[in-house]
This record gives structure tokens, C-alpha cells and sequence, in this order.
């Protein structure tokens, strides 16, 4: 049976709004994470097959395919291809999915999966503010999108709102969720586990947007991103830069290239759900994830969800019947910040590490996507 293997996987620091990495050009980014990953794994980059780049605005500095760019910025081999992808939040997750599926039909043996995002240089939403802005129409103005879901606001904060009413998650449930995931961050940040799987580029040596002394007070204190409503920027995933990179290879390629596999991809699923909610996604990707991999919650040793808002981990908690205590065990966006593209790939390289110190066998990553989606994705421990 053919297997996808996770060889290695590498990320920068996750860089604050408008901090240490905001004027790294996003292909500087790329190619600091791409170097760094050939290097380690004494590869020869001559030998890699393709490179999967997640990006979501790819417009001005992130266009052009990024993924190449990235790679020839790095002074890797000019015979190497390069794609990038959009899956909204998700599409990093979903460039290991291309490289483990590519792999897995025997077409590929060495694929570079990664993303990047630099929201400082590129806010969020830039392709479709800047093409409406440009006269080249609203994304969701078509007459059929207006057809079947009329001209109802169609946003993440939306249908976070929406998920916290459904869900009846209060204020202070994510307020609570948000400082545990700083507490958790800051712990890990202290005791040295993200530094096997951060490259420092320049002086940025640690995620910048982990905040200790942050408590319920201040939280409290905060006007909701809404009038009536129950999210706060508090609650809200951090507006980041970074990029992430990991290298997949088949059974022959580590065979051949004398490598040592750390896991392996187990199950890879997708999901659709309602466009209006948006981020609920993750509800049936886990569900579709554990009936495809024959695999019960309890097998589970760690989760990672994506935290674009509490209330989004906080609801498929509740209804998943995933246990909190062992998801987003070193904290997650709220603390560590959610650099779009690369996102997917740095809850996989942080579970995987996890996965590792713990001596944990089974991890599971899923996050919410815009467009009302989600990836889901086992990985084995070796």
C-alpha cells in the first residue's frame, strides 16, 4: 500500500500586525522557510517535484504564483514547478492534501507543501475589495448566488456572531477560551516548543503575538465588533505574517534518499456546510475524518482547530464531544496569530511536534474556510 510520509516541516515565527516580519516581501518569506527545508532534509532541490503554496490574497505582492517565486527566491532549481492555491483559511491544510495525493497515486515522490501570508503588506480581503474597487465586480454579485442566498451580509464575523447565538456561546465562554489559548501559548512559548519547528528570520525568533500578562478585565473591557453582538477582538484570530513549509515524500523517494519519515498522512477529507454560518465546517469534517479513518474520538491524542474565533472551536466542541484539554494544547490564532496561507500548514507543523514530545500516535487538525468549508486531516506519528 502506498504511503505519503511527513519527512519534515518547518515554519518562521508568526509575525504581529504590522511587526517584526510586515516589511519581509511574502516571496522573502516563502523562500526563507523553502531554503531552511532543503537544507535540513539534505535534499537536492533538483529532486523535488512540485512545490504546493497556500495563499489567499494573491494580489500585488503575493500574485504571479507565489509558490514559484518563493522557490527561486531561494536560490533553489530554476527545474522545479511551482502552484499556488487558494482554499481560504484552509489552503495550506489543502497543499498537503495536493502533496499527499499526488504522492499517493504514484504521479509525484517529493512535494514541497506550504503557504504563506504577509496580512501587513497584503491586508485581508484585498483581492475583493481591490477588483471591486477596480469595476471588476462584487464575488458574491452573481444572479445566481443572489438566487439562493439574496443579498444577506456573507462574512466571518457574521457567522461567528451567528455560531455564538446558535451554539448559545457567551461573551464570557470565549473570553474565558481566549485566555487559556494566551496561557497556553506563553507556556509553550517559555518551555521551548515551538523552537524545533521555528527558522528565526532576522531578529524575529518567536511568535510576536502571544500576550502573558492579558487578562478577563481587559478582555471585558473591549467594545464588541458589532453593536448587540458577542465577538470582540479579543475572541477574534490575530491579523499575522508568516510562512510554513513541510516536505512529503513517498516510500520510494525515502528509500532512495536515505530520508527518515516523522509521520504519515492518514486520512485526508473535505467538507461543505452552510456559506451564511461560513466557519461550521469543522462539525462535519470531523465527523467524516473519523468515519473514514475508522478511528473513534478517543483514539485521538491531540486536536488542532483552527481559532479564527472562540466561538467556532467552541461550538464544534460541543457538538463534536471533543475534549477541549487536549485541543489547541500550545494555544492557538487567538494567541499565536492566523497568517491566512500558511495557517493550515502551521497547525499541522505544531501538532506534529506536539505529537512528537508527547509521544502522542494520532493527531488531527481541521479548520473552518470561507465559503462555508473545511479540511480535515489525520497524521500518524512514526
Amino acid at each position: 500500500m502506498a504511503e505519503a510520509y511527513i519527512v519534515d516541516a518547518i515554519r518562521t515565527p508568526v509575525g504581529r500586525r504590522n511587526g517584526g516580519l510586515s516589511q519581509v516581501h511574502p516571496a522573502d518569506l516563502g523562500a526563507h522557510v523553502l531554503k531552511a527545508l532543503v537544507e535540513r532534509s539534505g535534499i537536492d532541490s533538483a529532486e523535488v517535484d512540485d512545490v504546493i503554496f497556500g495563499c489567499v490574497d494573491q494580489i500585488g505582492a503575493q500574485a504571479g504564483c507565489i509558490a514559484r517565486t518563493a522557490w527561486l527566491s531561494a536560490g533553489l532549481s530554476e527545474d522545479v514547478t511551482g502552484v499556488t492555491i487558494d482554499r481560504q483559511c484552509g489552503s495550506s491544510q489543502q497543499a498537503v492534501h495536493f502533496a499527499a495525493q499526488a504522492v499517493l497515486a504514484g504521479v509525484d515522490d517529493l512535494v514541497v507543501a506550504g503557504g504563506v501570508e504577509n496580512m501587513s503588506m497584503v491586508p485581508i480581503g484585498s483581492g475583493g475589495i481591490g477588483g471591486m474597487q477596480l469595476g471588476y465586480g462584487d464575488p458574491m454579485g452573481g444572479e445566481g448566488w443572489r438566487a439562493r442566498y439574496g443579498d444577506q451580509e456573507i462574512s466571518q464575523f457574521r457567522g461567528a456572531e451567528l455560531i455564538a447565538q446558535k451554539w448559545d456561546v457567551s461573551r464570557e465562554d470565549m473570553e474565558r477560551f481566549a485566555l487559556e489559548s494566551h496561557r497556553r501559548a506563553a507556556r509553550a512559548r517559555e518551555e521551548g516548543r515551538f523552537d524545533r519547528e521555528i527558522v528565526p528570520l532576522g531578529d524575529v525568533t518567536r511568535d510576536e503575538g502571544v500576550r502573558p500578562d492579558t487578562s478577563l478585565e481587559k478582555m471585558a473591557s473591549l467594545p464588541t465588533l458589532v453593536e448587540g453582538g458577542r465577538l470582540t477582538a479579543a475572541v477574534s484570530s490575530q491579523i499575522s505574517d508568516a510562512a510554513t513549509a513541510m516536505l512529503i515524500a513517498s516510500e520510494d523517494a525515502v528509500k532512495r534518499h536515505g530520508l527518515t519519515p516523522r509521520a504519515r498522512v492518514h486520512t485526508m477529507v473535505m467538507a461543505g456546510a452552510d456559506p451564511v454560518f461560513m466557519l461550521t465546517g469543522p462539525i462535519p469534517a470531523t465527523e467524516k475524518a473519523l468515519r473514514r479513518s475508522g478511528l473513534g474520538l478517543d483514539d485521538i491524542d491531540l486536536f488542532e482547530v483552527n481559532e479564527a474565533f472562540a466561538s467556532v472551536v467552541l461550538a464544534w466542541s460541543r457538538e463534536t464531544g471533543a475534549p477541549l484539554e487536549k485541543t489547541n494544547v500550545n494555544g492557538g490564532a487567538i494567541a499565536l496569530g492566523h497568517p491566512l496561507g500558511a495557517t493550515g500548514t502551521r497547525l499541522m507543523i505544531t501538532l506534529l511536534h506536539e505529537l512528537e514530545r508527547t509521544g502522542g500516535r494520532y493527531g488531527f487538525q481541521t479548520m473552518c474556510e470561507g465559503g462555508g468549508m473545511a479540511n480535515g486531516t489525520i497524521i500518524e506519528r512514526l
